[in-house]
């Protein structure tokens, strides 16, 4: 916390948030926001000891503004950093709707999953064998499945509500996919197809595509390039290569932006327009 201010001079400063002075009040906020996300720990204790409606408030919309700064940085310096690790790009995303969301707990939960599949994974398999194999863990044993019925609720991008409900989108079941197939050594990943994210199988002389939101279901180039003439579409790489974990996080932030607006949530879908901004912003949704 800054050492310039001490508790008393906190406190002093909160107490000034119910001031009727609006540049006082714009001041104060400042100054709190200023000090950064240590302060947050005091900011929840005088909420709670506060019995000032206006003050809890004031003190709610601060930590909020604290937490987006945060969220919005920690976005960033993952770009920065390559991107290279999946898992910890999404739950920066689903740190939106939950800050106290734990990454150690995501990587525990991915663990467990990979364990289940591999108990009955088998190396020494065709690869479209070893991918009947992994989709019968993960939908029919372990009972992931496409949320059809709420298909546009902001969970299905949130990876902890999709551990949680064993429901998601296409983007969201994808990724649980290729976070377990690249614990098995599985060359999966995850491709930016107009209206549907799926995920593909690529060697330098095998490749095919695998429909996550279907249950698995494996779709060959032709069935890709057939895909893109019925939405009138010139084929383009993107439609068929691997995309990167970059990608894939921008994707997930366009879908929970129409989730929002959907909901008719327009502070929410705005702020998350304002993180996908700080990434840059291209490609597609589903």
């Amino acid at each position: 916390m800054d050492k310039l201010l001490n508790e008393k001079e906190l406190k002093a400063l909160v107490s000034l948030l119910e001031d009727e002075d609006f540049e006082v009040i714009k001041h104060v906020e400042g100054k709190i926001i200023s000090i950064g996300n240590e302060v947050i720990p005091f900011l929840e204790k005088e909420w709670e000891s506060s019995f000032n409606p206006t003050i809890q408030r004031k003190i709610e919309e601060l930590i909020h503004a604290l937490q987006f700064d945060y969220l919005k940085f920690r976005l960033q310096e993952w770009v920065k950093n390559g991107g290279t690790d999946l898992l910890e790009g999404v739950w920066i995303v689903s740190t939106y709707q939950y800050p106290d969301l734990e990454l150690s707990f995501l990587k525990k939960e991915i663990e467990q999953l990979y364990y289940e599949v591999w108990l009955d994974f088998k190396k020494d398999l065709h690869p479209f064998d070893q991918i009947k194999l992994i989709n019968n863990t993960i939908f029919e044993k372990l009972k992931f499945k496409a949320n059809t019925k709420n298909f546009h609720s902001p969970g299905n991008s949130m990876i902890n509500v999709v551990l949680e409900t064993n429901r998601g989108n296409p983007i969201s079941l994808c990724i649980l996919y290729i976070l377990i197939s690249q614990k098995l050594d599985l060359p999966i990943y995850g491709v930016n197809l107009p209206n549907l994210f799926l995920c593909t199988y690529k060697t330098k002389g095998h490749q095919f595509y695998i429909n996550a939101f279907n249950k698995g279901l494996i779709f060959s180039k032709s069935d890709i390039e057939n895909y893109v003439q019925q939405l009138h579409l010139n084929p383009m790489d993107i439609f068929f290569e691997p995309c990167s974990n970059e990608d894939i996080v921008k994707r997930v932030l366009r879908n929970l932006i129409i989730s929002f607006e959907k909901l008719g949530d327009h502070y929410k879908s705005d702020e998350v327009k304002q993180l996908l901004n700080a990434i840059g912003n291209d490609h597609s949704s589903n």
